[in-house]
């Protein structure tokens, strides 16, 4: 039995690394590529670089200084992090004040709230952006920060109530009973009981949005449009490619350089990750 269960053990590890391989395959072949002269790029394949590993002369990073001195990449750069930041931030402030009061709070009609929250799960984006847009024309919010962050704010806060109605769910009432009866304000027990308690769920949320904000393209060309000034990385990076894919090779530089900040966000909250998922799935 035990060496059955071992055999077993090696089967599934092996299946794993394989598909760990097939899946990191692509990777592996974007970076490789990004680091090859342009007229080999477009002679021969990535993989050739295996017949002679060690021979540096066959890489440049002549490929991330073109994408990097491209006119207006350093604003894009820091575009993308203006968007992030606020259309990540905003959500989850907004959230966490939404999720506390439809778990914690009594009141009528609360269910009937959080029902519609989640039902706007459903709808797909592309319906708003025609309606929205007209009132952002009106209000001359198109091509301003302020608008997508308004528009990334609006289109997160159903997913992001619902993920932190959960976890806080799952918090003892008890708890909260008890701080009110010590004199503990709905505010306090807030600030210093949900939030503290939380911060799995409220780190994988994070996560989550970032990675969505920062991502994005379809959202920004709809409500930056042509506006170059405050336009994000991936609107500049869409148009490095010509529509006879010339350049292309730029665009392996440019993924690699938009991945950065992504990668530094995940592999310093990953910690809680896991158990934010997990968080609110389990009551006892």
């Amino acid at each position: 039995m035990f060496k059955k269960m071992n055999f077993t053990k090696i089967i599934i590890n092996v299946f794993i690394i394989a598909f760990m391989f097939i899946w990191i395959l692509p990777t592996i072949g974007l970076l490789v590529t990004s680091f090859r002269p342009a007229s080999e790029v477009s002679s021969t394949g990535w993989w050739t670089v295996l017949n002679s590993p060690l021979k540096f002369t066959q890489f440049t990073i002549e490929n991330y200084q073109q994408v990097l001195n491209q006119g207006g990449m350093a604003y894009a750069f820091r575009n993308s992090f203006i968007i992030a930041i606020f259309g990540t931030a905003l959500p989850v402030l907004v959230a966490a004040f939404a999720a506390f009061g439809l778990a914690k709070l009594q009141f009528r009609g609360r269910a009937v709230v959080y029902t519609i929250i989640v039902g706007l799960l459903v709808v797909p984006l592309q319906l708003t952006f025609i309606p929205v847009l007209k009132i952002y024309n009106a209000l001359n919010l198109s091509g301003t920060f302020v608008g997508v962050w308004l528009a990334h704010t609006g289109y997160g806060l159903p997913f992001a109530v619902f993920m932190l109605h959960n976890f806080f769910s799952s918090l003892p009432d008890d708890l909260f009973e008890a701080a009110y009866i010590d004199g503990a304000s709905i505010w306090t027990s807030f600030y210093k009981l949900a939030l503290p308690l939380s911060v799995p769920a409220i780190a994988s949320l994070v996560i989550f949005q970032f990675l969505w904000v920062w991502n994005d393209l379809l959202v920004a060309l709809i409500y930056l449009g042509g506006f170059q000034e405050v336009a994000p990385l991936t609107v500049k990076l869409s148009s490095l490619v010509g529509s006879y894919g010339q350049n292309w090779h730029l665009l392996t530089s440019a993924a690699f350089i938009s991945m950065v900040v992504p990668l530094i966000i995940f592999f310093a909250l990953q910690r809680y990750f896991v158990r934010g998922i997990l968080a609110g799935s389990v009551k006892g």
